[in-house]
């Protein structure tokens, strides 16, 4: 291990004995690793970075688990000791200026590689990339700022969200969601901390109640369906499934024999098991024989690979051809994977679905706003009017904390132990 690496660094461990002195060469070495490889990497900063580092030395050297952790801790201590001790030696009275933003292609380029780093979903980059662009689009053609001269910082943020809960009128669930994709901006793009938050004007939400389907009504909704759409709806109803954990199931996660569904990586990136209803088992696998039909013309065709997350991807290459890991509802054609451009056939597009359930609850006669959700809703509400207990229905659900599955106590409570109205009194008496 060479000793000339960051020798100011060195001396800086070794007067703080932060760490043992037979170790510090070795610190200085993997700062000096990743400055070389910051070079390499313009596009590329922040935590992003370090993270991407980590994942190229771990790989392409073959280091081990230790010493990726040293690694990692060398970054921390070089940026977070080091550099700002430096700093406020050399500047003790002057504020951290903005840096120079990069154009939007670039950024927008940058944001992608990022959320592709992080294993995020695919619906999670078209939002937060969408949001990037409104904010430039704002900051440039509203405040009329000058983004490459002045940079941008939390005051550009403050004004935004201030913007589209005033001007632009959008939802609290909306703002919330701008702001989590420019927090994800400006730590890992742009490496500007955002503070002074605080006045920015934000949306109030308040308590909403699920809308629930009675029994009757869900009888009805599922009379005004029929063949692949009423399938899919009777397992989101009877499983009390999410709408993408229903179109990401795999053929591996049906358990027929122990009447269970395994749902992997759902929200909060959380696995649980809930019921496969009795009534729907032998439909579904009539159904998964055309589809197992279908995936052997693939195999024959020289196609028959499915999308696996990247770690499952190297670790089991021949995994996405296998029948285990298809979609249980495949799309009816091919497509292209937008990130690799590998033609694929992806799960059925959730449009058909939500399209589906509306027309079917019109043609019901159902006046409520019923969604994909609403069966989700009714089947929690439902359990509970059973004399499930809450604990087991939280369980199904995949709620993290019992509080939020509480919500269907009120509507239960309100569907079933409503007052009287003195109008039902008066006729009564008469």
């Amino acid at each position: 291990m060479s000793t000339k690496a960051l020798p100011e660094f060195q001396e800086f461990l070794r007067a703080r004995k932060i760490v043992p002195d037979r170790k510090v060469p070795f610190y200085a070495h993997w700062v000096s690793r990743f400055l070389a490889f910051s070079n390499r990497n313009e596009g590329v900063s922040g935590d992003l970075l370090v993270e991407k580092f980590l994942t190229h030395i771990k790989k392409k050297d073959n280091v081990s688990d230790r010493q990726v952790l040293q690694a990692e801790e060398a970054l921390s201590l070089y940026f977070q000791h080091f550099l700002k001790s430096e700093r406020s030696a050399e500047h003790p009275d002057v504020a951290h200026k903005a840096e120079r933003v990069p154009d939007l292609p670039k950024v927008l380029k940058a944001l992608r590689e990022a959320i592709r780093i992080k294993h995020y979903a695919y619906s999670t980059e078209r939002t937060y990339s969408d949001w990037t662009r409104r904010f430039f689009n704002y900051v440039m053609d509203v405040k009329k700022k000058d983004i490459h001269a002045q940079g941008l910082d939390g005051a550009d943020v403050r004004d935004y969200m201030s913007y589209l809960a005033v001007k632009r009128r959008v939802s609290a669930s909306t703002q919330n969601q701008a702001f989590n994709a420019l927090l994800f901006l400006f730590r890992n793009i742009l490496s500007i901390e955002l503070s002074d938050l605080s006045k920015t004007v934000r949306a109030k939400r308040g308590q909403r109640l699920p809308v629930v389907l009675s029994m009757e009504e869900v009888q009805a909704l599922f009379e005004n369906l029929q063949g692949l759409p009423l399938l899919m709806v009777q397992l989101i109803y009877g499983a009390g499934l999410r709408l993408m954990e229903l179109f990401r199931l795999r053929v591996k996660d049906i358990d027929f024999g122990l009447n269970a569904i395994n749902v992997r990586g759902a929200k909060g990136d959380k696995d649980r098991t809930t019921v496969l209803p009795e009534a729907v088992k032998k439909e579904l696998q009539t159904h998964l024989e055309r589809v197992k039909a279908l995936h052997k013309e693939d195999l024959k065709s020289g196609r028959g690979e499915v999308y696996l997350p990247d770690a499952l991807e190297r670790k089991y290459p021949n995994a996405a051809k296998k029948w285990g890991w298809q979609y249980v509802f495949p799309s009816s054609r091919l497509s292209v994977d937008p990130r690799t451009g590998k033609v694929r056939r992806h799960h059925i597009s959730e449009k058909s679905i939500q399209n589906a359930v509306g027309k079917a609850a019109k043609r019901a006669g159902i006046v409520k706003h019923v969604t994909v959700q609403t069966l989700r809703h009714s089947f929690a509400t439902h359990l509970l009017m059973k004399g499930i207990n809450i604990r087991e229905v939280q369980a199904l659900l995949g709620h993290k904390n019992v509080e939020t599955t509480m919500i269907y106590t009120h509507v239960l409570r309100d569907m079933s132990n409503a007052p009287q109205s003195p109008l039902d009194d008066l006729y009564a008496e008469s």
